[in-house]
């Protein structure tokens, strides 16, 4: 899998996306990073049934972005 740069419109604040997946445990996880912030690791969560931050400073990035970059991510896969 390739790195993903995407731009998103969130409550109307234009966002650049840029997501490396890499592999840990046999679980593709991301390396995240929006409009030029810290880097952050996103993986699927399952209670949440998306995917999700899961850093340090995971509560840095607002909802409303972090579920749009998941839905991204996903690209219309479902998760069991």
């Amino acid at each position: 899998m390739a790195e993903q740069r995407f731009e998103l419109l969130v409550d109307k604040v234009p966002y650049q996306i840029t997501a490396e997946p890499f592999t840990f445990n046999e679980e593709t996880r991301f390396r995240v990073t929006y409009n030029g912030s810290d880097e952050h690791i996103m993986a699927y969560d399952t209670s949440l049934g998306r995917f999700a931050a899961i850093d340090d400073d995971a509560g840095t990035i607002p909802d409303t972005v972090e579920r749009a970059i998941a839905e991204k991510l996903a690209g219309g896969r479902t998760y069991a």
